[in-house]
């Protein structure tokens, strides 16, 4: 099967009925199911009867064992691509984008180009710190796709070390202005809930028990009471994956407009739909950190960007 690692898996007995590609995402946990689902679907898959199967929806057979053909990972060859950026600080050492909703961060599996690293290497020219390795370069942190705000990268190895070591101490200032779904009460409080991949979909993150996952805390405060909604501040303590997102819905007001760990309530459907608002209603607001060379106290504010500002008003009270 080419440049491919064979995964064996061997399905239980509770696999009788289920769909193959579930079947075997509980069987092959380091793999998600919409990536067995791609795998299946292209023949890379093979069933007990030595046969390729390729259909996801096909029905599972409890007890068989499968051969999932995995594509050794290709080296990244990050092509500088002009796409305009809006750079709010900048020096010899680092930058300061302000990102825009829908701009992935870094190359990744359906995203190889058009992301902020392909536009990094345009502006610097290449001059971006390589500890983030060849997919990764100049990136210390990250946002997800469809957050929009601030973010910092690196130019140079000494100041990403000297970032990441702030990251590291939880000494560098974000805060998030976010739309949640109700009014939290009490209006000010912290979620203190350590975070893990969820078992039940790799791609998402979930709250679980003590002593498991990693730790998670956020800091948050009511801004503005809406109708059915609140504009909040989350302040990150640490910074996991997915952190506010899981966290806010964890206490039961999920962002608007989140298509992963929200629904959409019957109050803000006609808003939304007006808006044809369709993203998490999250924005990186304020970041500040010590220049890694200067240490000089650096901060900066990033206003509501205009999409979530049409939806604070078509809201408000």
């Amino acid at each position: 099967m080419g440049d491919s690692s064979i995964i064996e898996a061997r399905l239980t007995a509770d696999a009788a009925g289920w769909r193959l590609d579930r079947a075997l995402a509980a069987a092959v946990p380091t793999l998600s199911r919409e990536r067995l689902k791609a795998l299946i679907s292209a023949g890379a898959v093979t069933g007990p009867s030595g046969e390729p199967v390729r259909d996801p929806a096909a029905k599972a057979q409890a007890g068989g064992t499968y051969l999932v053909a995995v594509p050794e990972p290709r080296a990244a060859h990050n092509e500088a691509q002009d796409i305009a950026l809006d750079i709010v600080f900048e020096d010899d050492h680092l930058l300061v984008v302000d990102k825009p909703a829908g701009l992935v961060v870094h190359p990744a599996a359906g995203n190889f180009d058009g992301t902020l690293v392909n536009a990094l290497l345009h502006h610097c020219a290449g001059r971006l710190s390589g500890i983030g390795g060849v997919a990764r370069p100049g990136i210390v942190h990250r946002i997800d796709k469809d957050t929009s705000g601030l973010l910092v990268v690196a130019k140079t190895d000494v100041a990403h070390e000297g970032l990441a070591a702030q990251f590291a101490r939880h000494s560098i200032h974000r805060l998030y202005a976010a739309l949640v779904a109700g009014m939290p009460n009490p209006p000010a409080g912290s979620v203190d809930a350590p975070l893990a991949r969820s078992s039940a979909n790799r791609k998402k993150m979930a709250v679980v028990g003590a002593g498991r996952g990693k730790r998670a805390v956020t800091h948050y405060r009511l801004v503005r009471a809406l109708s059915a909604a609140a504009l909040v501040e989350c302040r990150l303590e640490t910074g996991r994956t997915h952190q506010v997102r899981v966290h806010m819905a964890s206490i039961g007001h999920p962002l608007l407009g989140d298509p992963v760990y929200g629904r959409i309530r019957s109050e803000h459907r006609e808003a939304l739909k007006a808006l044809n608002f369709q993203r998490q209603a999250l924005h990186a607001a304020e970041l500040g950190f010590t220049h890694p060379v200067s240490k000089q106290n650096l901060s900066f504010k990033s206003a509501l960007p205009s999409d979530i500002q049409e939806l604070l008003r078509a809201l408000a009270v």
